[in-house]
């Protein structure tokens, strides 16, 4: 398996492992707040799905002969680009402000796609990195890139999002407790 390989496979695994914790949420409780915890499912979902895009487009970027340094376009379908405001329930869509870093989670339901929705975008993220990474091949994965306050290789941000989502799949589980749900062991 080359490293490209294993690096797409790393992110694909990540759809079956944070999906189970989505497990006994609802369409009421995806967007729901927790006492103490920094955010809700729903923002985590969409959170992590516009970071994942934005690698890979990067990703795209520098296998066409770029720097990766141009802004990434994000899926219409997935996401629209506004004030945080002007995600919707109804349109399925999450606003990309409302879930960068940095942004602060609304107990809004209407402003945050349906679970099913929110999961769905999740899983295409998923598989829109893994497949960025499979199609740039071993030199991509070898160039430095610009992220955040750090330079990195290419390869090395492909585990940072594997890394990301399991972060991000700790914070779900820590809602899980504070909500009383039952363990995804038993």
């Amino acid at each position: 398996m080359t490293r490209p390989e294993l690096l797409a496979e790393a992110v694909l695994s990540t759809k079956l492992l944070l999906g189970r914790y989505l497990a006994g949420f609802t369409e009421v409780t995806h967007t729901r707040s927790v006492p103490d915890l920094p955010n809700h499912v729903a923002w985590n979902l969409g959170h992590l799905s516009l970071t994942m895009h934005r690698v890979a487009g990067m990703i795209d970027q520098l296998a066409a002969g770029g720097d990766g340094s141009a802004a990434v376009a994000l899926p219409a379908e997935c996401f629209v680009n506004g004030d945080g405001t002007r995600g919707s329930r109804d349109k399925g869509v999450f606003d990309s402000e409302a879930v960068a870093f940095g942004s602060k989670p609304e107990d809004r339901y209407d402003r945050y796609p349906s679970l099913v929705r929110c999961t769905e975008i999740f899983n295409l993220s998923c598989d829109r990195l893994a497949a960025a990474i499979g199609a740039a091949g071993d030199e991509v994965m070898g160039k430095s890139v610009r992220w955040g306050q750090a330079e990195t290789v290419v390869w090395a941000l492909c585990v940072r999002m594997v890394f990301h989502c399991g972060f991000h799949t700790g914070q779900i589980a820590d809602m899980r407790r504070s909500l009383a749900m039952k363990s995804i062991f038993a």
